[in-house]
């Protein structure tokens, strides 16, 4: 089973996000990591076979300058085949 992760960050550069992405590699040799600086929560993807605890790379990015922090699912409720939308 795969499990991926996301979480929005404050990395701005490119070359922050390769040292960054060279560290979890060091650090957590059975993750696989890639940036995303294009999208607005300069998002960081973590892939494992394993499962992934919630705080370990928030704090391990926190030891290296950086912030990070989950992003949740957003799954809108579906009847049968329909999305349900709500008018708010």
């Amino acid at each position: 089973m795969e499990v991926i992760e996301v979480f929005k960050t404050n990395v701005e550069t490119a070359e922050q996000a390769g040292r960054l992405i060279e560290l979890i590699h060091e650090n957590f040799p059975q993750f696989t990591a890639n940036f995303d600086l294009d999208d607005c929560d300069r998002i960081l993807r973590i892939k494992s076979a394993e499962l992934i605890r919630e705080n370990s790379i928030p704090d391990f990015l926190q030891q290296n300058g950086f912030d990070a922090a989950v992003l949740e699912d957003e799954i809108p409720p579906f009847i049968g085949n329909q999305i349900i939308v709500s008018a708010s």
